[in-house]
């Protein structure tokens, strides 16, 4: 009826592996068979150990500080603006304690802006020579945006804190909110806390949080209220 089939195995295997060579596959890719119906292991995911950055040691002299805080290292290095050091005698009996530079000030603060000609004035009428004071801020440069960023503030604070150590101050103005926060009992009070008495520094502190010029400037009317701050801190009267 018809031709018989033979099967030629060999040249059908032959065959296949010639196809399978085309296709680019030439070599075994394990030595042992694979259970393909087998649950893979679980992948274990080494954890990469997590070291914290150590934070900077602050020098423990005043000279020491000073030079360093308008250097390299500090937080507002990047900021991208002029530093300004904190200025007057170390060992003045007020120091006053502002949030940043003015975007007017040149070389010192609040000495040439609008705002610190103010201030001198009100200095001078409370009979305070405005170079026995000691101008301290809490940031030594202004961002661009004129507002502390927050992810820097709490490291400003620290900085801040640890000048004073050094300083001692008998007396502490503080001047606007953001630099009330150095102080938990000057905190978010504003001018309402009045004069408090704090031992953070070595000694004792009489200080007081007020109104920042730049606002008196703006609310002409709120400077009777600073003023009165002003003669709680220098005179121990209202």
């Amino acid at each position: 009826m018809g031709g018989e089939y033979t099967a030629d195995w060999g040249r059908t295997l032959a065959s296949a592996l010639e196809w399978w060579r085309d296709a680019g596959v030439e070599t075994l890719q394990e030595d042992e068979a694979r259970d393909w119906l087998a649950r893979p292991a679980p992948v274990q995911v080494a954890q990469a150990a997590v070291t914290s950055p150590q934070p900077e040691v602050l020098p423990d002299t005043l000279a020491a500080f000073t030079a360093w805080r308008t250097g390299e290292t500090v937080p507002e290095a990047g900021w991208m603006t002029p530093k300004i050091a904190p200025s007057g005698p170390v060992n003045a009996e007020i120091v006053v304690l502002t949030d940043m530079p003015e975007s007017d000030d040149q070389s010192e603060i609040l000495a040439d802006s609008a705002a610190g000609k103010l201030f001198s004035r009100m200095l001078t009428a409370a009979g305070i020579a405005r170079d026995s004071v000691y101008f301290l801020p809490l940031a030594v440069a202004r961002p661009l945006a004129g507002r502390i960023p927050p992810d820097q503030e709490g490291r400003l604070i620290e900085i801040t804190k640890h000048h004073l150590k050094l300083l001692q101050p008998a007396k502490l103005l503080i001047l606007g909110q953001t630099a009330s926060r150095v102080l938990a009992e000057t905190n978010d009070g504003g001018a309402a806390n009045g004069l408090v008495d704090v031992n953070h520094f070595g000694g004792k502190t009489a200080a007081v949080a007020s109104l920042h010029p730049r606002f008196l400037l703006e609310r002409p009317a709120a400077k009777s209220e600073a003023w009165k701050h002003l003669l709680q801190l220098t005179r121990g009267t209202l």
